[in-house]
């Protein structure tokens, strides 16, 4: 049975009566990418926030590594690393100097040669002189990284930490997480509003949508990227549905509207119903398709 490090329960907290969050709970086990994932405004920020004891639940357990983050708050954050929003640094200060900074305020002894360690690891190599103030944004999250790995935590906490990054720059922090979980063996929770970067980087999730955790589970198994739900728009929808359903008893979740139908199959026989209704003779003007989480996803998001 895979070990817990973080369990949340039934998390509450309110704003001058705006309810930011309403029973929130969820699990991370030992060494996952646990992605936390909703639309901006969800709650995202704001559990982590009391995750790092930054703001008090109203109610509500929040356990790290066995604890009570409540009567444990030290011992508990003092292995925990974390940015919250954009790492900042002394701007005139070299990347080597505000690290060699930050380990001192984290009270833990780090040598040279473990700043230099970290530097490498995190791919800022070369420019460990370099002032904070001429590093690009991605390189910013890099040291911010660099930093939360300062006191050698188990538990790194991430919020966002792809935001303004062009393509590069993301897929260059997703591989660092990956580094992380893979190579030091920490447990990574991971926030984000979008989906495919969720997808591509993580092993198990939580779905938060105004303030509620709605689905929690295991990346693979929610995706079921085998299952599709598929939509069709065709010229002849009432013979198209006809012939769909002589022909093909694997669907479900069966709509029409107007020339659009809609339907649950599995992946595989989507280009068998489209080679079909075109030996039929049936005008298929357009095909789309998507995984059955994503379509979940943005249902939640919009109600």
């Amino acid at each position: 049975m895979s070990e817990t490090v973080v369990s949340v329960k039934n998390l509450n907290k309110s704003f001058k009566g705006f309810q930011a969050l309403e029973d929130v709970s969820f699990t991370v086990f030992k060494n996952d990418v646990f992605g936390f994932l909703g639309p901006n405004g969800a709650g995202k920020s704001t559990s982590l926030r009391c995750m790092l004891s930054l703001i008090t639940p109203d109610s509500g357990e929040i356990e790290i590594f066995g604890q009570s983050l409540h009567k444990n708050r030290h011992e508990v954050l003092s292995n925990i690393g974390s940015i919250i929003e954009k790492p900042d640094f002394y701007k005139y200060l070299s990347a080597y100097k505000n690290l060699e900074i930050m380990a001192r305020i984290s009270g833990k002894k780090v040598s040279k040669s473990e700043i230099e360690d970290i530097i490498q690891f995190v791919g800022l190599e070369g420019r460990e002189k370099s002032k904070f103030k001429t590093f690009s944004h991605g390189m910013k999250q890099r040291l911010g990284i660099a930093q939360a790995l300062m006191h050698g935590p188990d538990l790194i906490i991430l919020d966002e930490p792809t935001t303004g990054l062009d393509p590069q720059g993301i897929v260059d922090i997703r591989e660092l997480i990956q580094k992380l979980s893979k190579e030091q063996g920490k447990t990574v929770i991971l926030s984000s509003h979008q989906l495919s970067e969720i997808e591509m980087i993580a092993n198990r999730l939580v779905i938060i949508n105004k303030g509620k955790s709605i689905i929690e589970g295991n990346v693979d198994e929610l995706l079921n990227s085998s299952q599709m739900i598929v939509k069709f728009i065709v010229d002849d929808p009432n013979n198209f549905v006809k012939l769909l359903e002589k022909e093909f008893s694997d669907i479900t979740g069966l709509s029409i509207k107007g020339n659009e139908i809609e339907f649950e199959v599995a992946r595989q026989l989507i280009p068998l119903i489209n080679s079909f209704m075109v030996k039929m003779k049936l005008n298929i003007s357009a095909i789309e398709q998507k995984r059955k989480l994503e379509d979940y996803f943005i249902k939640m998001v919009q109600n």
